[in-house]
């Protein structure tokens, strides 16, 4: 199972709800919540919605101030991720257009990298349904299989032992082995 990254550029995009991620948890998934220098606090309802993720939930506090402060970590978590991880799936949550180069530049070297703005429009795998390829009940399905089962009574008599004989008279013929121990 292939697991997701979830990128989430907070500074840019404040999703109201996350609980779309509790959709999600039955996949391999891993948050990390990127905070501007000026969101010195998180936001309670942030903090409860990440919490059950427990380790696999991460802030990330940047330091720096500029346009691109925050675009450069983020950059840098991709890569660092995509090589520890090359089969990963990355969804960048963010409205910034700016991550679309290397969105872009990550997708020719063949990543899984998509840039969402917000988190309810990411697709979730549809759960897998075993078909069944008869639309019979279970309990017919058993009475078919059964009903085609030979009775032992129309078995040819005698087979049994003809099979019998043969195993003995093979043994019989056969040399004893040399060198066993009895255990």
């Amino acid at each position: 199972m292939k697991t997701h990254y979830l990128l989430i550029d907070y500074e840019n995009v404040q999703p109201k709800s996350l609980q779309r991620l509790q959709r999600m948890q039955g996949m391999s998934l891993k948050v990390c919540a990127f905070l501007g220098t000026k969101q010195a606090k998180v936001p309670i309802e942030l903090a409860h919605q990440l919490q059950p993720l427990g380790s696999n939930a991460e802030y990330i506090q940047i330091c720096g101030n500029g346009a691109n402060a925050l675009d450069f970590p983020f950059a840098f978590t991709i890569g660092e991720l995509s090589k520890t991880d090359p089969d990963g799936v990355f969804p960048v949550i963010s409205k910034d257009t700016g991550f679309d180069p290397l969105i872009q530049f990550a997708k020719g070297r063949g990543f899984e990298v998509i840039r969402h703005k917000d988190i309810a429009d990411i697709a979730l795998p549809k759960p897998v349904r075993e078909k069944s390829r008869s639309k019979k009940p279970r309990s017919e399905k058993i009475a078919t299989i059964v009903q085609n089962l030979t009775p032992a009574a129309r078995l040819a008599p005698g087979r049994s032992r003809r099979s019998r004989a043969r195993s003995t008279r093979y043994f019989k013929s056969a040399r004893p082995a040399q060198n066993l121990r009895n255990c």
